[in-house]
């Protein structure tokens, strides 16, 4: 049973009772009944349990009726019942007085029912309100399935939810902050006692009665699902669809459908960075709206990267999540007030340049991709743009970053991080046709091709692994696993079959032009 005083009132036999003392109890929860017949019966009452009595034992003894109330009160009980007309025609004053002194609800029953009357009328009133909140509960329950199993979502999240399960909520993030919020509480209200314990609590806060829930996935919580204003005595049923509620909410945060836990200036300037590169936005309006919202980030020097993964669909945008929270709780990155953004190419991110360099910024990405293939079993790679100093620079960044990332599908062996200084050379090669590149290919090996195979192959491996240590032989050497006298002797060699100087920049620049074609040209 789970009525109020007040509510039991109400019901029919018991609405025809009278509460003559103790109406500030009125509120007190019944969730039993019980009948006095033994003079000890107040040390077997239970919390919330309501007593009915003829006054029979303690007709004689006011003293003992007030001890009985005063032992009632103590227990917990939720009200004492007094059947008038067979033993007392009204209840004494002293004990009225001790009830109302006590705040403790004291009723008088009329004489024409009986206890089972009034017993019976209440149990069927608990029956219908508890069908009714059960069906209730299970449409409930349908509307989160149907929500669930939309495949789009048109609506926002947190509304549909507490539309649906029918109270207000709020969402804080795991760093604290308060996503969403439409309860009568302030923020600084709901985080009472922070930080807080993993695990399912009731709270209190502006003395009403609130139900927490962590929102959590593979073991990590990512926030908090905050119901407010709910019933002090939370039933199973209810407690499963709060839980249901958060259970929903936590999939779809996880799935990457949407950043629900992005501060709303972020929010707001993602969607215009997305508007600005799909050219309804100006860049100077979007450095507006950054100075507005209090984004530094494009009053200095910046860079653009654009990470993405093997995945596709829900899985893909799920490992872009993963990759997004990796970055920002990165120690290298986290400080860089970086902003990111889910886009249909992938997760694009700006990051303030000058602090750690170009290099630097892709060893801390380099770093952070490693722990990624660890714990998650993503493989990401990342492109990252030459660095712009205005806001105009945007669109060119975000046209590197494509063409980039392009290029590093295509071609093997450029590692997770790319940087469009290294490509730009051969992006801009690309353009030239493939026979006037294997035309050029074939001048500058003339005097080698003539050579065996087995020797050929040898020597342009030579070459190659020369060139990429930038001239030093003893690293081309440990490379090739072979004596220094050998590698120079190579060198040498090649110098004369080639017609070229290893000294002179313009020779070099011809030969490091050869080795592009040649892989540009194996791919084609």
């Amino acid at each position: 049973m789970h009525l109020t005083v007040e509510e039991a009132l109400s019901i029919y036999p018991l609405s025809e009772a009278r509460l003559i003392a103790g109406s500030k109890g009125k509120h007190r929860i019944i969730k039993s009944i019980n009948v006095m017949d033994a003079p000890d019966i107040s040390d077997w009452i239970k919390e919330g349990e309501m007593l009915l009595t003829t006054a029979y034992l303690i007709k004689d003894n006011l003293e003992d009726a007030s001890a009985l109330l005063r032992k009632l009160e103590r227990r917990g009980s939720a009200a004492l019942g007094i059947k008038l007309g067979r033993f007392w025609n009204a209840v004494p004053e002293q004990l009225v007085a001790e009830a109302e002194l006590l705040n403790f609800p004291l009723i008088e029953l009329p004489f024409e029912f009986t206890f089972s009357d009034q017993m019976n009328g209440l149990f069927r009133a608990e029956l219908t309100r508890s069908t009714s909140m059960l069906q209730s509960i299970m449409e409930k329950q349908r509307k989160l399935m149907r929500f669930a199993l939309r495949s789009g979502h048109s609506r926002p999240l947190f509304e549909s939810v507490s539309e649906v399960i029918g109270c207000r909520m709020a969402v804080i993030s795991a760093r604290g902050d308060v996503i969403y919020n439409n309860t009568e509480h302030a923020g600084s209200e709901l985080l009472e006692g922070w930080p807080w314990q993993n695990r399912n609590q009731r709270f209190r806060t502006g003395g009403k009665t609130g139900y927490r829930l962590p929102l959590l996935q593979g073991g990590k919580c990512s926030g908090y699902l905050l119901y407010c204003c709910i019933d002090p005595i939370l039933l199973p049923v209810e407690e499963s669809l709060f839980v249901q509620g958060a259970e929903l909410i936590s999939y779809h945060i996880h799935a990457g459908f949407e950043d629900y836990f992005e501060h709303a200036g972020q929010r707001e300037f993602s969607t215009l960075l997305r508007r600005c590169l799909a050219g309804g936005f100006s860049c100077s309006e979007l450095a507006q709206a950054a100075q507005r919202l209090e984004i530094p980030l494009l009053r200095h020097p910046f860079q653009m990267m654009l990470t993405d993964t093997a995945g596709s669909g829900e899985a893909r945008q799920a490992e872009l999540l993963w990759i997004k929270e990796a970055l920002l709780e990165h120690p290298d990155l986290q400080d860089t007030q970086a902003v990111h953004v889910l886009m249909d190419e992938g997760l694009l991110s700006l990051y303030p340049s000058g602090k750690q360099g170009t290099e630097g910024l892709g060893e801390s990405v380099s770093q952070c991709f490693e722990q990624l293939q660890t714990d998650k079993g993503c493989y990401p790679r990342a492109a990252v743009s030459a660095v712009k100093v205005k806001p105009e620079g945007l669109r060119e960044a975000f046209a590197e970053v494509k063409e980039c990332m392009a290029l590093a599908q295509r071609r093997k062996g450029c590692g997770q991080v790319v940087h469009y200084r290294q490509l730009e050379l051969t992006l801009m090669l690309e353009q030239i046709l493939p026979e006037t590149m294997e035309k050029y290919c074939n001048g500058m090996l003339r005097g080698l091709l003539s050579r065996e195979p087995e020797y050929v192959r040898e020597m342009l491996h030579t070459l190659e692994v020369y060139l990429q240590n930038d001239g030093h032989v003893n690293e081309t050497a440990k490379r090739l696993f072979i004596h220094r006298n050998t590698a120079t002797y190579r060198i040498e060699k090649l110098s004369e079959l080639l017609e070229v100087d290893f000294k002179k920049i313009d020779d070099l620049l011809r030969l490091k032009l050869l080795f592009i074609f040649r892989g540009m040209l194996e791919r084609e």
